[in-house]
C-alpha cells in the first residue's frame, strides 16, 4: 500500500509539472510589420494582424494549429491572410462587427465581433478591444468597404504579463485610460509615421501608457515608413523616460516575462 501511495503521489506531482498551464512560457514572435504570434501558457497560438507575406516576414511561415486570430482593422496590410487561416483552422476571428461581417461573406464561419470596451475570451486568454485613431476599409476589387472602427487589443492571461497591440494609431489621451483600466506592461507600438504615429509621438504614448517596454512595429516595411527604433530611444531619453525599447528581428521570439521586466 505504501508503494502504491508513493506511485500515486509521484504521478500527481509529475502531472502538475507537465500540465499545459505550467509547461509553457508565454511568448511573442514578430513576423514583420504589425504581424505577431502569441503563444499562450497553455500552448494556444494567436495570430495578430497576420500579413504573412509582408516584405519583412520570414520565409515559409506555417502553423500546425491556430486557436485565435485578431485583426485590428480592415486594411490589407493587417487583414493579410486572416480569412484563409481562420477557415483552414476553424479559428475564431476577433474583429470589429463590420469586419467580422466581411469575413463571414468570405467564408469565415467562426467570428467573434468586438468593439472598444468589449472583450472576447478564447481559452484562458481575454482579448479586450480599445480605441485606435486611424481609418479602416476593406478593398474588394475596385471597391473599398467600410470595415468598422479601427481597434487596438489588450491581451491578458492569468499568470502572464498583459500586453497591448496598438494596431495603427496616433497618440491619444485614451491611452491614459488603457493604462488605468488594463495595466499593460508591454506595448507594441507603430512608429513608422505617415499612416501612424512617429517615434516622437510613440514616446509620448509610452509616457501615457506607463509601460515597462515598447516593441516597435509598423516601420521600415515601405520607404514611406521612415521612423526607427533608434529615433524612438532618443525621443524617450528627451522626455526623461527609462522605458525599454526591444527591437525584434523578423522571426525572433521572446518571452513575455523577459519583455515585461523593467531595466
Amino acid at each position: 500500500m505504501k508503494l502504491v501511495a508513493k506511485i500515486i503521489c509521484m504521478t500527481v506531482v509529475l502531472m502538475g509539472i507537465l500540465s499545459p498551464a505550467r509547461a509553457m512560457e508565454p511568448k511573442l514572435r514578430w513576423l514583420g510589420h504589425a504581424a505577431f504570434v502569441f503563444s499562450s501558457r497553455t500552448g494556444n497560438i494567436f495570430l495578430i494582424d497576420p500579413w504573412l507575406t509582408n516584405p519583412k516576414a520570414p520565409k515559409n511561415v506555417s502553423f500546425t494549429h491556430v486557436e485565435g486570430i485578431l485583426v485590428t482593422h480592415g486594411h490589407s496590410d493587417h487583414v493579410g491572410q486572416a480569412f484563409e487561416l481562420a477557415k483552414k483552422f476553424n479559428a475564431p476571428l476577433v474583429a470589429s462587427n463590420e469586419l467580422a461581417d466581411i469575413a463571414k461573406r468570405h467564408g469565415v464561419v467562426n467570428v467573434l465581433p468586438i468593439d472598444p470596451g468589449g472583450s472576447q475570451v478564447i481559452g484562458d486568454v481575454t482579448i479586450t478591444a480599445v480605441t485606435a485613431v486611424h481609418s479602416s476599409g476593406y478593398t474588394e476589387g475596385d471597391n473599398t468597404i467600410y470595415a468598422g472602427a479601427p481597434l487596438g487589443f489588450i491581451i491578458a492571461e492569468e499568470g502572464a504579463p498583459t500586453f497591448y497591440h496598438a494596431g495603427d494609431t496616433g497618440v491619444t489621451y485614451d491611452m491614459a485610460l488603457i493604462s488605468e483600466l488594463y495595466h499593460p506592461s508591454i506595448a507594441l507600438l507603430p512608429i513608422g509615421g505617415v499612416y501612424t504615429m512617429k517615434p516622437a509621438e510613440a514616446a509620448v504614448a509610452a509616457r501615457t501608457l506607463m509601460v515597462n517596454t515598447i516593441v516597435p512595429m509598423h516601420f521600415g516595411t515601405f520607404p514611406a515608413l521612415t521612423g526607427t527604433p533608434a529615433e524612438l530611444e532618443t525621443a524617450l531619453k528627451r522626455l526623461g523616460l527609462h522605458t525599454r525599447v526591444v527591437e525584434l528581428k523578423p522571426g525572433q521570439e521572446i518571452t513575455l516575462r523577459e519583455l515585461a521586466s523593467a531595466k
